[in-house]
């Protein structure tokens, strides 16, 4: 099986919010309502500045990833 690079989430416990997991790596759950981020591995192979510069550039795709998906629903 191929798994999506995406996956949208949600959870009963927490209905207002939205989440978006990451399975490639660095592997990541993100919470859209509050940005809240949580990762999922340990990331050793690269600099504290470059997963930063990474995490927001993944960020950014998980928004677009959201928005297109959310599109794709309403039609």
């Amino acid at each position: 099986m191929t798994l999506p690079k995406f996956l949208i989430g949600d959870n009963t416990d927490f209905p207002e919010d939205i989440f978006i997991v990451h399975l490639d790596y660095p592997r990541f759950v993100i919470n859209l309502k509050d940005d809240d981020l949580e990762l999922l591995e340990e990331v050793d192979d690269i600099s504290e500045a470059e997963l930063k510069t990474e995490l927001t550039d993944l960020v950014a795709l998980a928004v677009e990833f959201y928005d297109r998906e959310m599109k794709r629903y309403e039609e």
